[in-house]
């Protein structure tokens, strides 16, 4: 079925504004929605469950999901606004009180993606109740594999993935926190400052893990304000050594983005792991 169609029978009245360009489309009533649409993948039902997964928690804003098929999603339309100091505030509290929602287990009830590429979530064995093995096997080693399916990886990568894996437990020793609800895939392009100034989170690629994770991708391209940092650190301080572990959590995502748009992010994916070859920079490695 055309979409068109499609969306006119799930909303129960005609459009009249209808522009893939933008995303916004209006019914005669002069209702706005904002629809995601394009090839057919499961990632649009997935995005629709994480969406409503953080919606569940009532901590942080995302839009409204009216519907999702196999080729589109359709959520409520976010007027947007300034992003000011407070907002940076607001965003900082509001997502300090979703990381508080917590799991019995990492990871999530499906498989979802983080971009266009999958992200598997659903634990093997010990994983579910181990964070070091979870992250490892299911984030930097699911797309490493990716990788070398592309022909992306030297011999630097390959044994950097090895000292990873030989040295992960001890990269994250004493951060131990449980199962977090995370938004997974937050850049300053993933969230939106509404007409009233209020945090709203959008793309999300939801699973249970460790807040530091959120926060270090936050920190990828070009950070948010300052004030989105202390605030989160009033509200809800990390432990001792975060710094230290924040280029680990931030490999996930460069070797996320080396899959997707190739070996531009490969020199950046190299340093990463060459930041724990020579834990003699960090005056707190032990």
């Amino acid at each position: 079925m055309e979409i068109r169609k499609q969306l006119e029978e799930i909303l129960g009245e005609s459009l009249n504004d209808f522009c893939l360009t933008t995303g916004r489309i209006a019914t005669l009533s002069g209702k706005a929605y904002f629809l995601k649409t394009g090839p057919e993948s499961p990632a649009y039902i997935c995005e629709a469950h994480s969406l409503r997964e953080i919606a569940a928690a009532k901590a942080i804003r995302t839009p409204k999901v009216i519907a999702a098929g196999e080729n589109f999603l359709l959520t409520e339309f976010i007027e947007t606004g300034y992003a000011d100091t407070s907002f940076f505030q607001h965003l900082a509290t509001q997502l300090a009180r979703l990381h508080r929602i917590t799991s019995e287990a990492y990871g999530f009830y499906e498989n979802n993606y983080i971009g266009a590429n999958p992200q598997p979530n659903l634990p093997e064995a010990k994983e579910s109740s181990d964070w070091v093995l979870f992250y490892f096997n299911k984030r930097l080693l699911f797309q490493y594999k990716l990788a070398e399916s592309r022909g992306f990886v030297t011999s630097e990568l390959r044994s950097g993935i090895h000292f990873i894996e030989k040295h992960i437990h001890s990269i994250l020793q004493g951060s131990e926190e449980p199962p977090t609800l995370l938004h997974g895939d937050l850049w300053a392009g993933n969230f939106l400052c509404s007409s009233q100034g209020e945090p709203v989170l959008i793309d999300p690629a939801v699973y249970y893990g460790h807040r530091e994770a959120d926060l270090a991708m936050t920190r990828l391209f070009g950070g948010f304000a300052p004030e989105f940092y202390r605030t989160y650190q009033q509200t809800y301080p990390l432990q001792p050594q975060w710094e230290y572990r924040e280029n680990i959590y931030k490999l996930y995502h460069v070797l996320n983005h080396l899959n997707l748009f190739g070996r531009s992010y490969l020199a950046e994916a190299e340093y990463l792991i060459r930041f724990y070859r020579n834990p003699t920079k960090y005056p707190g490695y032990n």
